[in-house]
Order: structure tokens, then C-alpha cells, then sequence
């Protein structure tokens, strides 16, 4: 059982004062969804599989009587490595039903990855497919395995191919075991999941959220989106990070409504299977935003079930939100991190009127805050750090009392890291990370701020600007950008088109370098790190 967390004990009476927190857990949602909603679908798949929530109920229901048969129980670590597929929820749904920690891994994760991650949590059972795409997992996670002394049983999804090995699959479980029908000791202060950080900047932090966590931040999304049981969500980003699993499957669980996966983002197959299953709404990183809509642009299809496409991993320009509105959905952004996620958004109401010039308000019991390096307040208008308290904060990191301690104050606040400003009204501009701001000749320069005063210079496709090794200003500004169809621009060229917006010389690049493709994290940001490599191995050519 985890135990090293932080909840204040004052926070935690006003939040269930207030009614944010709950007795109410994951498990106590799903069955309650699954005995009234047992013949509606709940989730289907892009590779053809379809679950209604009574489906996924059973089958979770035999795999957890497997997990309990192999010791595991409340509080237990269950990690599992699964694609973007439907598969992932009898998986999830039956760590809930033990009463187990549910921790979903990337799928790219390799062995050394694997060794890491299973270890820190100490983790007791393994799920993952045979193989899938180019990688054998069930090889792979025969190799770790006796590299994690706390791992006690492991299991395989033969959905791609059979197993090669005696170790059970999830069709021979199914097939031997009888529904798990008692419930759990889980309680809604327990740790209900583990969620890694994105790990770019270094080795990846183990995230602790609660089942009242996951619930209020929800619960409040889905209400923020104006979401219904009617509403239809596909979900495009991999399902081990808060986009993909919570927004992806959690706050179609709450509403009672259904959810699409798409196994691999391409935009031409988001728009077929969108029109197909009638999708109302979507989340997805800034990347996924451009290729749809440059998708439209090239195509001349439509999406017109869709209504709500939401957000987050980069500010949104407001060229963008007026191209989505053309094709008849709200572009909203959505702020927040693996850590407060999310805590503010963008009404969809009012997604034209701001046009991108706001990242969004607080959800209702969620307080914002700007700050200076003191963490004391700054006036209205004027940029500092962006710090969020509310029911929906994780309680630690998990073995890194040091890094929790760093991030969350003892008052419950969660210190972003990111660059903001907030208005009267409370509407925060994210303004980009403290690290990715350029120090040129001791003068601070946004990397966001260039990038989207480059958004829309022809020839330029997806962008970043990150600092330059400079040995008499420290820093000087390159940006990297993907080509389009037009020939690339000349340095000169991309300046003239800065100058024709009147934008400063100050924040004009110094250097421009084509690459064939950005470098993404699996949630759709940029390794800017990478390309600072690469920029010094250009450098030195």
C-alpha cells in the first residue's frame, strides 16, 4: 500500500465540505455505469473491436479474479504496456476491482525503460501484448522480468499474434476463470493511479493521484466541454498519459457515453472514423490541431459531428481557433500538467471572443495564481510563475520526496514551471516554460512568443525556436521548422515576413534550419532538447 503522500488534512475537510471530494472511487463509478448502462457501448476501436460497458464489465471482472489468484490486492501495483486499443479498459477496469494501483506505461518503453519504471513503483503484476508493430513484447518483458524482484505475474494480450511462451493470456484467463464478484477495500483517498511525467528533460517521475483527484479534475472537464451521455469522444493520444486515459476514457465513463480510440494518429483517418462514429468532441496535443486542419484544407472533407476539439501542450494562436470555426467545431484550449490536471480551460462559448489570446480560466474550486522567484504574487498583466491549488493536484511523487517537496508547498500549492500572466477576470496566458525562455546577451526572450509570431509565414510548416550556443551573447535565437509544400525560406525571407507584421527585430530568428520532422514526446510535445543537440552537431559541421 502507498503511503508516502501528501494530502493536507485542512484541504482535504474544505474539499469534502464543498463536495468535490467524495466516499465515491473508480470503482464504485464504473459499477455503477456497468449495472445501468450495461447494453450501451462504452469504448470501441480503430482495429475493429467494440465493448459495451456490461462487455468490458465481464472480462474485467474473470481478470481480476486472475490478479486475485496471483496475491494481488488492494493497494498492489498492476503496470500494464498496451496501444491505443479497446483492449486497455478490461485491463484498467480489472486493477480497480482488486483495489490495485493502475500504472500505464508508453508503449515505446524498452527494456531499460521497462526496468526503471517497474522498479520505482514496485510493481507486482505485468500486462502487455504478444507483439505489436515492430516490438515483441512478450521477449521484452521476459528479459525484465527478473530484473524486478517485486513482480509476482504477467499476462499478454494475443490480439496481434499467439504467445510464444506458456505465460497466460487474457483469452485462456477469460476462458478458465469465473467473474470476480466481491468488491474492493480501495478507498477514495487511496492512490487509484501512476502516471509518468513525460521524462524530457530527464528520467521520468512516478505522478500519485487519488480516486478523488481523477474524479473532481473529471468530472470538472466534462462539465467545462458541456458534455453529455450523448456525447462521443475519440481520442487519439497514447492511453499512459492523462489526455489519453483520463479525458480519453474516464470522462466518457462519468458522463455514460461512449469513447473511440484511434490506434495511430493520421488526419485523413481521424476524419473517416470521426464521420463513421459520429465523434462530438476530441482532445489532443497543438501537432494533432495542425495536421487535421491542414487536412481539411488539402481534402475538402469535413468533420461535422465534431463540436468541441480540445487542446493542450502548447498555446493556441487565434488563426487557429478562427480555421476550426470555419469547419464548424470550437478549438479550446485547456491547460494543465500531469501534476494539476487539468485546471484551467477556455468555455467553448467563448473560444472565438478570446482568439487565443487566453489559455483559459480556473475550473470552479481550482485557485490560480501568478508568482515571482519568492512565490509572491504579482500585479495583474506582469509574467511570472504559474501556480495552481486545488482538488485535482497530485499528492507526490512517488520515492521522490525531494521533487515532491520542490513542487508542492505545504500550503498545497503545485509550481508549475510554466511562464503566465493573468488578466482581472482571472484568464491566464501561458506564456511558455521557465527553461525555454532565451537568455541573449542577458536579455530574456520567449521561444513561445517567436514561434507564433511565425505562425503562417509561407513556407514554414510545424515550428520551434530554442537557443543557440553563442560565445559572446550566451544565446542567440534559432528556430527549427518542418518544410511545406512551398519552397523554404531564406533567413531574409522569414525576417521580411516579421518585419510585415511589425513584429520587433528582437524577436526576429537569427538563424533558420529546416528538419524533416519535429521530435515529439508521445503526448505531442517537442524534445527541445534534441534539437539543441542537433543544432550544436550542425554548428560543428
Amino acid at each position: 500500500m502507498i503511503s508516502d503522500y501528501r494530502i493536507d488534512e485542512d484541504r482535504k475537510k474544505l474539499y469534502y465540505e464543498k463536495g468535490y471530494w467524495t466516499d465515491q472511487t473508480l470503482y464504485d463509478l464504473w459499477h455503477e455505469q456497468a449495472t445501468n448502462l450495461a447494453d450501451r457501448e462504452y469504448v470501441c476501436d480503430s482495429t475493429g473491436t467494440r465493448l459495451t460497458y456490461g462487455q468490458v464489465d465481464e472480462k474485467a471482472s474473470r481478470l481480476a479474479a486472475w490478479l486475485k489468484d496471483q496475491g494481488i490486492g488492494n493497494g498492489d501495483v498492476v503496470s500494464f504496456q498496451i496501444p491505443i486499443w479497446a483492449d486497455f479498459c478490461y485491463v484498467y477496469v480489472a486493477a480497480l476491482k482488486v483495489g490495485a494501483v493502475m500504472h500505464p506505461l508508453a508503449k515505446n518503453f524498452n527494456e531499460e525503460d521497462l526496468v526503471y519504471g517497474l522498479n520505482l513503483v514496485g510493481s507486482k503484476a505485468f500486462i502487455c501484448p504478444t507483439f505489436d508493430h515492430k516490438t515483441d513484447y512478450e521477449e521484452q518483458i521476459l528479459k525484465v522480468a527478473p530484473q524486478v524482484p517485486t513482480l509476482k505475474a504477467i499476462a499478454l494480450i494475443d490480439k496481434k499474434a499467439p504467445a510464444k511462451t506458456d505465460l497466460p493470456t487474457l483469452q485462456s484467463i477469460f476462458d478458465s476463470y469465473e467473474p470476480l464478484t466481491e468488491a474492493p477495500e480501495s478507498r477514495s483517498d487511496d492512490i487509484a493511479c501512476i502516471l509518468s511525467t513525460s521524462g524530457t528533460t530527464g528520467k521520468p517521475k512516478a505522478v500519485l493521484y487519488t480516486h478523488n483527484n481523477i474524479l473532481f479534475s473529471e468530472r470538472s472537464y466534462s462539465a467545462g466541454a458541456k458534455r453529455t451521455a450523448d456525447d462521443v469522444m475519440i481520442m487519439m493520444s497514447p492511453l499512459n498519459h492523462a489526455s489519453g486515459f483520463f479525458h480519453g476514457l474516464i470522462s466518457p465513463l462519468i458522463l455514460g457515453g461512449r469513447a473511440v480510440l484511434q490506434e495511430k494518429f493520421s488526419p485523413e483517418m481521424a476524419v473517416t472514423l470521426s464521420n463513421k462514429e459520429r465523434a462530438t468532441w476530441t482532445h489532443g496535443a497543438t501537432p494533432f490541431v495542425y495536421d487535421l486542419l491542414n487536412y481539411l484544407d488539402a481534402s475538402g472533407r469535413r468533420v461535422d459531428s465534431l463540436e468541441v476539439f480540445v487542446s493542450g501542450g502548447a498555446p493556441l494562436p487565434g488563426h487557429m481557433v478562427r480555421r476550426a470555426a470555419e469547419y464548424g467545431f470550437k478549438l479550446c484550449e485547456s491547460y494543465g500538467s500531469s501534476e494539476s490536471c487539468p485546471h484551467a480551460f477556455v468555455p467553448p462559448d467563448d473560444a472565438i471572443d478570446w482568439d487565443g489570446r487566453f489559455s483559459g480560466v480556473a475550473y470552479e474550486g481550482i485557485e490560480i495564481r501568478i508568482v515571482d522567484n519568492n512565490h509572491y504574487e504579482v500585479p495583474y498583466g506582469t509574467q511570472g510563475e504559474e501556480c495552481s491549488r486545488g482538488p485535482n493536484v497530485f499528492v507526490g511523487y512517488l520515492n521522490n520526496p525531494e521533487g515532491t517537496a520542490k513542487a508542492l508547498d505545504e500550503d498545497g500549492w503545485f509550481y508549475s514551471g510554466d511562464l503566465a500572466t493573468m488578466d482581472e477576470e482571472g484568464r491566464i496566458k501561458i506564456c511558455g516554460r521557465i527553461k525555454e525562455i532565451i537568455i541573449r546577451g542577458g536579455e530574456n526572450i520567449s521561444a513561445n512568443e517567436i514561434d507564433a509570431n511565425l505562425d503562417g509565414c509561407p513556407g514554414l510548416g510545424a515550428h520551434c525556436t530554442i537557443g543557440m550556443p553563442d560565445a559572446r551573447l550566451g544565446e542567440r535565437i534559432c528556430t527549427f521548422a518542418e518544410p511545406t509544400g512551398d519552397a523554404f525560406p531564406s533567413l531574409d525571407e522569414v525576417q521580411a515576413y516579421l518585419a510585415s507584421k511589425n513584429v520587433q527585430k528582437r524577436l526576429w530568428p537569427e538563424r533558420i534550419e529546416e528538419i524533416d520532422a519535429l521530435p515529439y514526446t508521445l503526448s505531442g510535445k517537442v524534445k527541445r532538447y534534441e534539437l539543441v543537440d542537433e543544432i550544436k552537431r550542425r554548428m560543428s559541421v
